[in-house]
């Protein structure tokens, strides 16, 4: 069976943006999941081992008891200081490395009309990784200083920061710092599409963690005595260690994973939109192509 091709380089409106995000990812789930596995799969196994290691030893952080107090576990707060530094590294890569493997296989995608090169994309991911751990940096301060600022800044600065990896890589004359700068530029273009797509996007994002999530937290609520009204301290020192439980946190982790790449194409979605719309770069392509099949 043919897979129909997503033409990204286009002009479209709210639900267009939502078709294309949707359809590309069901289209192209197959080949797209082996290349991540493939890329960034190394980083992933390491970030899912850490957390489940990191939740088994912060559990035994605190020694608590009903007649002798609260008391610290040295030994467990060396380890889970240790797990948290490793958790944290590799989920910074895992992110970075998804993000440049979906991005650079959408170029690799449009550059060869539905061909991707695995061998391109893998190159191309791991040349740029200190960029794009430099423009997650410079996205992480910008949404941080706007949830200080208030509830108005961060629904503004979202929207650059969903098309600044976009820029990045499908402008690959930007430095880090122009892709940022751009960013704020582009989307004024169409802002409220853009914003009203990404606003969707995300809602439809958290909505499947939130229901991924609930078993977890139904168990942990269980194991603790929560719903009888009956909390142990002993449960409570203990439920984080429950393998069960630690199993659902890593399932729920990796859902949510692999669930981010409904933003990273959303994304460039909307940016290829918006960059359309000031540039005609497709239109004029696709007006020459039908010059070349009269000739």
């Amino acid at each position: 069976m043919i897979k129909p091709y997503i033409e990204f380089r286009k002009q479209s409106d709210f639900s267009g943006i939502l078709t294309d995000t949707f359809g590309f990812i069901r289209n192209e789930f197959k080949p797209l999941m082996k290349m991540i596995i493939n890329i960034a799969g190394p980083a992933i196994l390491v970030y899912l081992l850490s957390l489940a290691v990191y939740n088994y030893v912060a559990g035994d952080i605190f020694d608590i008891g009903v007649f002798r107090g609260t008391s610290l576990n040295s030994g467990s707060l060396v380890l889970s200081l240790l797990a948290f530094f490793v958790y944290f590294i590799s989920a910074i890569a895992t992110y970075i490395l998804l993000g440049g493997t979906v991005l650079f296989y959408i170029k690799s995608y449009n550059e060869n009309k539905g061909v991707t090169n695995y061998n391109e994309i893998k190159r191309n991911t791991y040349r740029f990784l200190g960029s794009f751990f430099g423009l997650g940096i410079l996205k992480g301060i910008t949404l941080t200083f706007a949830i200080m600022l208030c509830v108005l800044p961060v629904l503004y600065a979202m929207v650059p920061m969903a098309i600044v990896f976009s820029l990045f890589v499908f402008e690959s004359r930007n430095s880090v710092i122009d892709a940022y700068i751009k960013s704020f530029n582009l989307v004024n273009v169409d802002f409220w599409t853009a914003w009203g797509s990404y606003i969707v996007l995300f809602i439809i994002y958290y909505i499947i963690i939130v229901v991924f999530a609930l078993p977890s937290s139904i168990y942990a609520m269980i194991s603790t005595g929560i719903f009888t009204g009956e909390v142990d301290p002993a449960n409570i020192e203990s439920f984080s260690r429950d393998p069960f439980l630690i199993a659902l946190s890593v399932i729920q982790a990796f859902i949510q994973i692999f669930l981010n790449i409904i933003l990273v194409v959303g994304g460039a979605v909307i940016y290829f939109h918006l960059h359309e719309k000031t540039n005609f770069t497709g239109t004029y392509e696709r007006i020459g192509e039908i010059g070349k099949i009269e000739e």
